[in-house]
């Protein structure tokens, strides 16, 4: 006698109680395959050296940044021995009006900056000195360093290499520990090529807790580093119009 094979088609027409364990049994291939393609379709994983190039990239960025910092410091100390002594505003240690006499509270150095804004501090170095702790930290994104008397003399020296500098205060915030003033600055430089610098940008004034002075204070700039690092390198367009 012959012997019966049910093959796999007929095994999917079985019915009754059989026929729901073969449909258990004909799903779990399907569930395999799906498992499957998600293992073979995941994303590749990035490549190990992408994060290390942007890395050095930064750093090569702020090196460059660095020096040209020092470099500009360097420059405006030399010229500064060409440069005939301006006479003060204010007292004889350079502090300007208003702030030599005694001692300011937080508010009081509030306003004594907001007015030294409108001195243009940043490229005049007039500003008020009581304001400050002589140790004062001053950052920008090319670096930091301490002391009131080295941020004066840079303010000033760096302004002695512009033909013209136009600094408005935009915005100002007070905050709990710190107060944000936001500036614009546009300025042609004394260069042969009278390179134009234009950026927007904010400076945070934090604020000694005791003396109500402030202790910090540091530049944030709108546009990259190197972005305004080449506007030092690109002739004005009154240069070009010369020739």
């Amino acid at each position: 006698m012959a012997l019966h094979h049910t093959s796999p088609a007929s095994s999917a027409l079985t019915t009754g109680r059989h026929g729901r364990s073969a449909a258990v049994v004909l799903r779990r291939p399907m569930a395999d395959c799906r498992s499957r393609f998600r293992v073979h379709a995941q994303k590749p994983a990035r490549s190990p050296g992408a994060g290390a190039e942007t890395e050095t990239s930064s750093r090569s960025e702020n090196a460059v940044l660095k020096a040209a910092w020092y470099g500009s410091e360097l420059l405006g100390i030399a010229a500064s021995f060409f440069r005939p002594s301006p006479s003060p505003e204010g007292g004889a240690d350079g502090d300007v009006e208003g702030g030599a006499a005694g001692s300011l509270d937080r508010t009081g150095v509030v306003e004594a900056i907001k007015e030294d804004f409108a001195r243009s501090y940043f490229v005049t170095g007039n500003l008020t000195l009581k304001a400050y702790e002589e140790d004062c930290e001053f950052a920008d994104p090319a670096g930091s360093f301490r002391g009131l008397r080295r941020f004066k003399r840079n303010c000033t020296n760096f302004g002695s290499l512009l033909d013209k500098s136009n600094m408005k205060l935009t915005k100002w915030e007070d905050l709990e520990d710190k107060s944000i003033g936001h500036w614009r600055f546009s300025c042609v430089m004394s260069f042969p090529w009278r390179p134009i610098l234009s950026a927007t940008g904010y400076t945070e004034y934090y604020f000694d807790a005791e003396s109500g002075k402030v202790r910090r204070h540091v530049e944030n700039w709108n546009v990259p580093k190197m972005a305004l690092l080449r506007q030092i390198f690109r002739p004005s367009r009154w240069i070009w119009e010369k020739r």
